[in-house]
């Protein structure tokens, strides 16, 4: 009898749904629903750029969406596919994106009088407003918990739990005293689907507590009262409604409640599984191993590898985290990445690119690239920092800003699109180097998410710069199929086939292209990327003593250079 799992994945813009064949690893099925509410799914401020909410109302309608859709198109490819033979779920979603939540676990934005308030809806991962009460968390662990950061690569970041509950409770004091307690997205859609809300019961997610609530067994889960009051003693008072365990996403959260498998038509009782952040769990449909370095390239960037616990703690300076079990179960997962990728390609056509490359995005971005792929690496004699959105590793800094240098009068568009990539390629680079130094060793990169998958000049540009082969993950879905492989998991050997993850993982993910490097291009890059070191720690560090007199004059000479051998 064929069985299959389902994976829900809640990104920034979107959400999607996966139907899985557990017997082949095919994917059956799936449908995506755009958030309704905000721009792209995004609540802002016009005063502020720095905020980023959302609707937590979205989530549930696109659970309901995206899972009857995926139902009824599996019915249609497989006419064996059966909704009652699902027998396990799972869920991702992005993070730190935490909400106030009342003692039943109702999020405050469903209540009349908060609906409108946008302190009551989710902390979008991307909103930064809480910069100053991160750099007092960092000050403070420093001064009296250094062993918090260290399990953190040594910076507390704005865009996690406790820098984003602080902020709120300063800015927004009448929310913060109506919540009884404050979840993770995905800790709260588990819970719902499982028909328990409250926040002393829900099963909290190790990947979300490790990563960015300095949570670990080592001192005995949350930050402890002391540290939390001597920010603010009200958090030491909230440390007592949150939590005092959290799990990995192989274990169950709860069974589908009636109420929800009635509204999606699927079987009551299916496993649900814990949840956690996309980029962990996208790791896993990419099939991370000791080794493999995974990243989601999407609006921005996640970075995650495994370091098996038998070879001990790995300290590595401006990660954004090291936690045990929050990638696969038994093993340390670290993760780093990069604010804003995907982000900084549409800023850029949207603001800047003239209607002469095309009259809408798509035409722009076709237009750029057909131009951009015909220069040399050096060309264009630009050099671009990727900070748009502040840098998330390895300086862990959300006041930094994006720069671009080398511009002429004759410089054109598609040139600084092209060293807005390269640009980013650095950044990937920069982060590689940083996990090499501190011994964990890469032997592959596999990436993953709609840039890997719909831009072979940026995975090229990408293989170019650092000299390693760029495979892309034959799933173009692999944040929602490493969902679907932990809610498979989850719900338990007899019922999946599969004891552990890993198994799962030799059964349903792959690789489908790789893109090789250029050797002459990586040359010329190493040139380009010595200068970028130049700007990235003159700009970045307090450390860095030097001049740049020298960057804009070798930047010239590179591009005479490579015009001449063209």
């Amino acid at each position: 009898m064929k069985k299959y799992a389902l994976g829900l994945d809640f990104g920034t813009n979107s959400c999607r749904s996966l139907i899985v064949d557990l017997g082949d690893g095919r994917e059956l099925a799936g449908y995506v629903f755009p958030y309704p509410s905000g721009a792209e799914g995004v609540l802002l401020d016009p005063d502020d750029p720095n905020l980023a909410r959302q609707n937590p109302a979205d989530y549930l309608k696109g659970i309901e969406v995206t899972v009857k859709e995926a139902v009824g198109q599996a019915k249609k490819a497989d006419p064996q596919f059966d909704p009652s033979l699902v027998i396990g779920l799972g869920i991702d979603t992005t993070g730190s994106s935490p909400m106030p939540v009342d003692e039943d676990g109702t999020p405050l934005a469903f209540l009349p009088e908060f609906k409108d308030n946008l302190h009551a809806q989710v902390w979008l991962w991307k909103d930064h407003t809480s910069h100053a009460e991160a750099a007092e968390i960092t000050a403070l662990a420093e001064k009296i918990r250094p062993q918090y950061l260290a399990r953190i690569g040594g910076v507390y970041s704005s865009e996690w739990f406790w820098s984003k509950i602080l902020h709120g409770k300063r800015v927004a004091p009448d929310v913060f005293e109506a919540a009884y307690s404050f979840v993770e997205i995905c800790d709260y859609l588990p819970g719902v689907l499982s028909g328990e809300t409250r926040p002393d019961k829900i099963k909290r997610s190790v990947c979300a507590a490790g990563h960015k609530a300095m949570y670990s067994d080592t001192w005995g889960g949350l930050p402890d009262k002391e540290f939390l009051s001597g920010l603010d003693p009200v958090l030491g008072e909230l440390r007592d409604r949150l939590y005092d365990e959290a799990f990995p996403s192989d274990r169950m959260a709860g069974c589908l409640s009636g109420e929800w498998a009635k509204k999606l038509g699927l079987k009551p009782g299916t496993a649900v599984a814990v949840g956690a952040f996309d980029a962990h769990i996208g790791a896993v449909g990419a099939g991370v191993k000791e080794g493999t370095l995974v990243k989601i390239l999407g609006t921005s960037t996640c970075d995650v590898m495994v370091s098996p616990k038998t070879k001990g703690f790995p300290e590595i300076p401006g990660v954004c985290g090291i936690v045990d079990g929050s990638v696969l179960p038994g093993a340390f997962g670290i993760e780093a990445g990069q604010s804003a990728v995907g982000d900084i390609f549409l800023w850029f056509v949207r603001s800047l690119v003239p209607d002469s490359y095309g009259k809408t995005d798509k035409e722009k971005f076709m237009n750029l690239e057909k131009a951009a792929v015909r220069q040399k690496p050096g060309e264009h004699g630009l050099l671009t920092l990727d900070w748009n959105n502040g840098n998330r590793t390895i300086l862990v800094d959300v006041r930094l800003s994006g720069l671009i240098i080398g511009q002429s009068l004759h410089t054109q568009a598609h040139e600084i699109y092209r060293a807005l990539i390269e640009a980013t390629a650095f950044g990937a680079l920069t982060i590689i180097n940083r996990l090499e130094e501190y011994g964990v060793s890469v032997h592959e990169v596999v990436n993953c998410g709609g840039l890997a998958s719909k831009n072979p000049f940026l995975m090229q540009v990408y293989a170019d710069i650092t000299g390693r082969p760029m495979k892309v993950s034959r799933s173009d879905q692999t944040c929602a199929l490493g969902a679907a492989i932990f809610g498979a998991v989850a719900a338990g050997e007899k019922n999946s086939g599969y004891n552990t993850v890993e198994e799962a993982q030799q059964k349903m993910t792959g690789v489908k292209e790789t893109f090789k490097p250029d050797k002459e291009n990586h040359k010329v890059y190493k040139e380009l990327f010595r200068l970028y070191k130049e700007l990235h720690d003159a700009f970045g560090t307090r450390e860095w003593t030097g001049k740049l007199d020298f960057v804009m004059k070798d930047l010239i000479a590179l591009r005479e250079k490579q015009r001449r051998s063209g």
